[in-house]
């Protein structure tokens, strides 16, 4: 039966990112991927969900080119990235959240520098309804007060669909609601975006991962959930969000998160451990430059998250050098 249901959700996954490979082009400006000599040894990345698929396949096309390295992977969460840095347990930290204060702060006391970021993806963080709801979209005011307690953008407590406007037999339903752990970058991104840095409502069960947010979305037709684009599969919807209720509502898109439209639009990233004035190892710098080239974008649209422009993916080469 494992078997089976692991088959039946890497086939909704399939056709969702390949609809979406389908609508997104990498810039052509990027530059080509070339292979040099003297790469080998071990890399380690600790960090994101959100990226942890992604960091799989980039580890998969970059041991193809480079049989001699060893890569290993960990996702449990963007908040596990800085300790590792810290630690030299991982050359790698991918985050879906930016590092906080203090996160810079102890990196900083250990090495005497402060981390490196570099964007490596973007991302539009969705918020999702089973398929068959027919909800049309939602405002960051309505998801704050159906996910938060605090209520900091102002509406009462939404509990149930009829409350966003969902009639027929869904309406007098509870909207049940799936979510992240607190070691998750998109818990904290979307607490901070969407609820104002106001609090989750207690019965927000919370996931170890993304994909089971999007698993539970998809067997519920009452849920909502929130994760990164990535991870839809063809049994959910992402709903088309605005900022305010009543204003104009974007879908989670490509040409809406370009253009900043899309509210929960985000960069993706990894931090690494780079002393100014110094290159990074050999195979850690190749590994971002593999990353950042065209072909590791095209390896970011098969994810189903979207490419850099060229004129960004030129900033964050700078700050390899």
């Amino acid at each position: 039966m494992l078997k089976k249901s692991v088959l039946a959700l890497c086939a909704t996954f399939c056709i969702a990112t390949a609809a979406h490979a389908e609508k997104v082009k990498v810039d052509a400006k990027l530059p080509t991927y070339k292979a040099t000599s003297g790469v080998s040894g071990n890399l380690g990345s600790i960090g994101s969900d959100t990226l942890n698929n992604l960091m799989t396949y980039w580890a998969e096309g970059f041991k193809k080119k480079y049989p001699n390295v060893n890569i290993q992977i960990e996702g449990k969460g963007s908040s596990t990235a800085p300790p590792a840095l810290i630690a030299g347990t991982a050359q790698l930290g991918p985050m879906s959240r930016e590092m906080k204060g203090k996160e810079i702060e102890d990196f900083e006391k250990k090495y005497g520098y402060k981390p490196t970021k570099i964007g490596v993806a973007l991302d539009s963080l969705a918020v999702f309804v089973n398929k068959d709801n027919p909800i049309k979209s939602l405002s960051l005011d309505e998801v704050d007060a159906i996910f938060s307690k605090t209520h900091k953008r102002g509406l009462a407590d939404i509990t149930t669909w009829g409350q966003v406007g969902v009639s027929g037999s869904l309406a007098a339903k509870p909207i049940s609601l799936f979510g992240r752990n607190s070691a998750s970058g998109t818990y904290g991104y979307f607490k901070e975006h969407t609820l104002n840095k106001g609090d989750f409502k207690s019965t927000v069960k919370e996931q170890p991962g993304s994909a089971s947010v999007v698993e539970g979305v998809a067997k519920d037709i009452s849920a909502m959930g929130y994760s990164g684009i990535g991870y839809a599969t063809s049994g959910v919807k992402a709903v088309p969000l605005s900022d305010k209720k009543g204003g104009t509502v974007y879908e989670a898109n490509y040409a809406n998160v370009l253009s900043g439209k899309y509210p929960l639009a985000r960069m993706l990233y990894i931090y690494v451990a780079k002393k100014p004035g110094q290159p990074l190892p050999k195979v850690t710098e190749e590994f971002l430059k593999f990353a950042l080239s065209k072909e590791g974008q095209q390896i970011v649209v098969k994810d189903g998250y979207d490419p850099l422009p060229a004129k960004v993916v030129e900033q964050q080469l700078k700050a390899l050098k």
